[in-house]
C-alpha cells in the first residue's frame, strides 16, 4: 500500500494546532486514514487522494466544520488539514474506539445482539438521521460500511461524514452503495436528499431486525447472472417488497431466505406495518417514505414492550393481540405461553406509553419527562430486586428528584436511591407526569 503520509510526520491544521501521525489504519476509495496525536489525544486523520482533493471537496468540509455535528454519534470532521507541498489535503475527527464493531459483523453473525441493544442500536440510528435532516443536511450513503455498533450496549457511531452535503444541492461524488439506494437514484432520476436517505435508512433498519434485504425474495433468487442489468431492475425498475400484501409474487423462499420468514413472525403489527409503508407506497412516492420522528417513537415503543420469557429468549409484547384474544402469544423460542409481567402506564399531556417491567428494565428522560421527550439517556429509573426477598421487585428512582406515590390512601416519598415496590394500582407522580403500576 502506497501511504501518503510518513510515520510521525508532523500536519498543521487550520485551526493552529497540528498532529503527528502515529500509525496507518487502512485505505478507501477517497483516501488514507491515519491514527494520529493531537494534543496527547488520539484522532483519526483522513488524508485525500490527488484526484479526490478537489476544490469542491475542500468547501464541503469547511461547510460541514462550520455547521457541527448533529449530536455525539457522527465521528464529524474537527479541524482540516490544508495541503502539504501542494499535494491533497485532509481533516482530523474523533478516533472510532476499538471496541465498536462494523454493523456487517452483525449482519453475518460475527458478533450478537439481544432485542433490547439491537433496539438501542435503531433508535440512536433514526435520532441521529433525525437530526443531521433537521440541519437541512442529507447524508448520501447509508449502508453497512458506514456503521459501528457497540456490541455491549447498542450504541452506534456514524463515520465518513465528509460526504454529508446540504439536501437538495447538486453534487458531483457518491452518490450510494448498491442494495441501499432508492430506486429513484438507482434509476438516475434524481440526485441523494433527505427522502433518499430515509428510503436507505429503512433498508438498513429491515436489515438489522430481519437480517435480510428487503427486496430479496423469489426474484432475487431466481436470478441466474446477478450483473448489473439484474440489479438495476431488482433495486430500481421493478422493485417489490418481499412482503407486499397485494403481490407475493416476491415472497421469501423457504430454505433459501429463512431469517426473513422466522424474523417477520416475531415482531408485533405495529412494525412491520411501517416497513410495508416504507416499500409499498415508498419505493415510487418519496412523500409516504417513514419520517426518522415515526421510527424513532415506533422503535422506542418496541423496545418498551420486550418480554422475557422464562427460557431467557426476549419476545415483544403485542397489546392489540391480547387485546384481542386476551391470552399471551406462546414464545418464539421454546413455544411456551408467555407471561405478562409488570407494567408501568405512563401518562404523558399528549399521548400514553406503557412499558413493560422486566428484571432490570430502565426508564429515560424521554419516558418520564414531556420537555426531555429527546433524551434517550441517562436512566431515570431501573427495576431491582429486594436485597432481602427476591420475589419483591420495586422501581429505583435514580435521579436526584424525589417522586411520590399514593398507597392505602396515604402519599409517600421515594427520594434518591430509593425504590417503591411494584404493586398493582400504585400512582406513581414524577412531577411532570404521572403512571400506574399494573401487574
Amino acid at each position: 500500500m502506497n501511504q501518503l503520509l510518513k510515520l510521525n510526520q508532523t500536519v498543521q491544521l487550520d485551526n493552529g494546532a497540528s498532529c503527528t501521525v502515529q500509525a496507518f489504519l487502512g485505505s478507501g476509495g477517497q483516501g488514507e486514514v491515519y491514527r494520529a496525536d493531537l494534543n496527547g489525544a488520539a484522532v483519526a486523520l483522513k488524508w485525500y487522494f490527488p484526484q479526490q482533493a478537489t476544490p469542491e471537496q475542500y468547501t464541503a468540509l469547511q461547510h460541514l466544520l462550520k455547521i457541527g455535528a448533529p449530536n455525539a454519534n457522527f465521528l464529524f470532521p474537527l479541524a482540516l488539514a490544508p495541503a502539504i507541498n501542494n499535494t491533497g489535503f485532509g481533516y482530523v475527527m474523533p478516533l472510532r474506539p476499538a471496541n465498536y464493531k462494523n454493523i456487517s459483523d452483525l449482519i453475518k453473525r460475527r458478533i450478537e445482539l439481544d432485542f433490547s441493544q439491537l433496539l438501542t442500536a435503531t433508535v440512536e440510528l433514526t435520532d441521529s438521521f433525525l437530526q443531521l435532516h433537521a440541519k437541512g443536511l442529507c447524508y448520501r450513503d447509508i449502508s453497512f460500511g458506514n456503521f459501528f455498533i457497540d456490541p455491549d450496549t447498542g450504541a452506534i457511531l456514524i463515520c465518513d461524514n465528509d460526504n454529508v452535503t446540504i439536501n437538495g444541492t447538486q453534487t458531483t461524488g457518491v452518490i450510494g452503495t448498491p442494495r441501499f439506494m432508492s430506486p429513484e437514484i438507482v434509476r438516475r432520476d434524481s440526485n441523494p436528499n433527505s427522502d433518499s436517505d430515509l428510503f436507505s435508512l429503512a433498508v438498513l433498519l429491515f436489515y438489522l431486525l430481519f437480517l435480510h434485504h428487503p427486496l430479496e425474495g423469489k426474484r432475487e433468487a431466481d436470478i441466474k447472472c446477478f450483473d448489473l442489468p439484474a440489479m438495476n431492475q431488482l433495486y430500481g425498475s421493478q422493485p417489490l417488497f418481499i412482503f407486499d400484501p397485494n403481490d407475493n409474487s416476491n415472497y421469501p423462499v423457504k430454505g433459501y431466505q429463512d431469517n426473513a420468514l422466522i424474523y417477520w413472525a416475531i415482531y408485533p403489527q405495529f412494525i412491520k406495518d411501517l416497513f410495508m409503508l416504507s416499500f409499498t407506497k415508498g419505493l415510487n412516492d418519496t412523500h409516504s417514505r417513514v419520517r426518522g420522528s415515526v421510527w424513532r417513537q415506533q422503535l422506542l415503543r418496541l423496545k418498551d414492550n420486550i418480554i422475557e420469557c422464562a427460557c431467557g429468549a426476549e419476545n415483544f409484547y403485542d397489546f392489540v393481540q391480547f387485546k384481542a384474544t386476551r391470552q399471551m402469544q406462546p414464545c418464539w423460542d421454546c413455544q411456551k405461553r408467555l407471561q405478562l409481567p409488570p407494567r408501568i402506564r405512563i401518562k404523558h399531556p399528549t399521548q400514553e406509553m406503557t412499558v413493560v417491567l422486566n428484571s432490570g428494565t430502565q426508564l429515560y428522560p424521554y419516558h418520564l419527562y414531556p420537555n426531555r421527550k429527546n433524551e434517550l439517556r441517562p436512566a431515570v429509573a431501573q427495576v431491582v430486586q429486594h436485597p432481602q426477598n427476591p420475589t419483591i421487585w420495586g422501581l429505583k428512582n435514580l435521579t436526584a428528584e424525589a417522586w411520590t406515590f399514593t398507597e392505602n390512601n396515604a402519599v409517600k416519598t421515594v427520594a434518591q436511591g430509593q425504590s417503591v415496590t411494584l404493586t398493582t394500582g400504585i400512582t406513581l407522580n414524577f412531577g411532570q407526569t404521572q403512571a400506574e403500576i399494573r401487574i
